[in-house]
């Protein structure tokens, strides 16, 4: 309601990255917030050092709203803790950095087989997960290496 609310003027075009069929483009706008709830609640109560010395204001917090130009209302919305100064460009990229986390994972678990393992000591788990970490470094390496041959 508060995203929808906003002027469109408020929104700006931010270019995050690359993608397959062009870059990859939708307007965003940063608002500062105070979320509400029991988690929240909470999380300040305990960073303020318990009940006696919170002063009952909750924590200000950046949300990141994205509205794309095709769309009727807004469609993506993410909150940090990082400072509202921040560069939308850096909140942008950060928020949608979520497709390169999950694409990493699918590879550690189908193509290094971080799943595979069946052990049952701690030593031989550890064992397993840094070598395919290991492995996944060598691999981010290779395909960021410009010089690195690549098979026709």
């Amino acid at each position: 309601m508060l995203a929808a609310q906003t002027a469109p003027e408020h929104f700006s075009e931010v270019t995050w990255r690359q993608g397959s069929k062009g870059p990859m483009t939708s307007r965003f706008t940063v608002l500062t917030i105070r979320p509400a709830g029991k988690q929240s609640l909470a999380a300040a109560q305990t960073a303020g050092g318990g009940r006696n010395r919170w002063d009952g204001v909750l924590p200000a917090r950046t949300l990141l709203v994205e509205w794309p130009h095709v769309q009727d209302t807004p469609t993506g919305y993410w909150i940090s803790n990082l400072p509202a100064t921040t560069p939308v460009a850096d909140l942008v990229r950060w928020a949608k950095m979520r497709w390169r986390i999950e694409h990493d994972y699918r590879e550690l678990k189908h193509g290094l087989g971080l799943d595979h393992f069946e052990g049952r000591t701690w030593r031989g788990w550890h064992h397993h997960v840094t070598l395919v970490t290991a492995a996944q470094a060598f691999l981010t390496l290779r395909r960021l290496d410009p010089k690195a041959h690549t098979p026709a």
